[in-house]
């Protein structure tokens, strides 16, 4: 059973999700930070660098965003979007000009040596859907792994969403009535067609100027959202805004979720040393040995170790048993700590092809329980275990 935390003071804001009293997510919000990841915008293209197939767009703020003609021309395939285009066969002076107004959504917030990362795909999340105008493909979440709730959600979905749209399916669309489902689909299209209203309308200014016309859902909506049908009992805040922008938000989805007001929400199970914990490089495990994560601006890298453990056994029996006990805790950590990009784990070697599968499976079945896409590649040949996940910020 899950409970979601969330504790509110002056500087900031922490949204903690626990499972059986232990941590299992952590976000921070800071409430005088401009978070921009999600909102659209009515962009102006500033400049266009043909050499990067890419442009830097005015979204109104401090830093110019910048754009990849991946972002601008439509997705190819329904499972690589545009992954494995070839963009030697496109010319971005095609798709934009200096001074064209677009509309563009946020994907990745700036930071302090670089301006957010925009895409003219724009989604809207649904509490079933996710909404992807412009397109024509409609896929459902990885983790809707039963053949028939797949084939039923896809028949409602195509049957009931308007020509132009397509659409990812939510993993909290299992199980749900048709009529639910339709509902959402209207809502989001809805939504979507205000937000193009809302674009036209400030394209039709005499002063064009860059506009925000789409304010995305926050980490706490966001949660609800994604949570609000599946395994969350309880809620717990200590901000009495927070208290009534939740129960609003679970009336209007007719949705019986027990809401608690409490004074010190870091002092429940623990949460205070779990959030510590959270700091360190090194996590020891069970039997001795101990993972290592260290984050670069390129990637993330796990490094696996013995440690203590020794063993009982022949060697490669104690490497498959760390390794084993390290790919449960490396899958907590990703989710924990929202560990976003390439991921690079380098396990011990191990000599039986037949261990490695097994810890890849392993692997596998452990992210079926992170609500982020994930996509695991394999080992390399350096024996170096490949994978990326997305930021929790992104749609399921």
């Amino acid at each position: 059973m899950q409970e979601l935390l969330i504790d509110v003071d002056n500087e900031n804001k922490k949204i903690l999700l626990v499972e059986n009293g232990k941590l299992i997510e952590k976000y921070e919000e800071n409430p005088g930070r401009d978070r921009l990841e999600g909102n659209i915008f009515l962009g102006i293209v500033e400049n266009i660098l043909p050499g990067m197939q890419a442009a830097f767009v005015n979204i109104g703020k401090e830093k110019n965003t910048f754009i990849h003609i991946r972002d601008v021309v439509p997705k190819i395939s329904e499972v690589t979007g545009n992954k494995n285009e070839n963009f030697g066969n496109y010319n971005i002076k095609d798709y934009l000009k200096v001074g064209m107004p677009i509309m563009v959504q946020v994907k990745k917030d700036s930071t302090n040596k670089k301006g957010a990362r925009i895409s003219m795909h724009i989604s809207i999340p649904g509490r079933f859907i996710v909404l992807i105008p412009n397109e024509k493909f409609i896929t459902l979440s990885q983790k809707i792994d039963n053949k028939e709730e797949r084939e039923k959600l896809l028949s409602i979905v195509k049957e009931n969403i308007p020509e132009g749209y397509g659409a990812i399916i939510r993993t909290s669309a299992m199980g749900k009535e048709k009529e639910e489902i339709i509902t959402d689909i209207k809502r989001t299209v809805e939504t979507y067609k205000n937000v193009e209203q809302a674009f036209e309308k400030a394209k039709q200014q005499k002063n064009l100027q860059p506009k925000m016309i789409y304010k995305s859902e926050n980490v706490v909506q966001r949660l609800l959202t994604d949570l609000m049908d599946q395994d969350l009992y309880r809620i717990c805040t200590n901000d009495e805004k927070e208290y009534n922008e939740i129960s609003k938000r679970l009336k209007e989805a007719n949705k019986t979720i027990k809401l608690e007001m409490q004074a010190n929400i870091l002092d429940m199970y623990n949460i205070k040393n779990q959030l510590e914990e959270l700091e360190n490089r090194k996590i020891w495990l069970k039997c001795g040995g101990f993972i290592t994560i260290d984050k670069t601006e390129a990637l993330t890298a796990i490094d696996v170790n013995s440690g203590k453990y020794t063993g009982k056994k022949d060697l490669e029996q104690t490497i498959f048993t760390v390794n084993k006990e390290a790919t449960i805790e490396i899958a907590r950590q990703l989710r924990l700590r929202d560990i976003g990009g390439i991921i690079i784990i380098d396990y011990i070697d191990m000599q039986n092809k037949e261990n490695e599968e097994k810890i890849l499976e392993l692997l596998r079945e452990n992210l079926k329980k992170d609500r982020s896409k994930t996509q695991i590649v394999g080992f390399s040949k350096l024996n170096l275990l490949e994978m990326t996940r997305k930021h929790m910020c992104s749609n399921d």
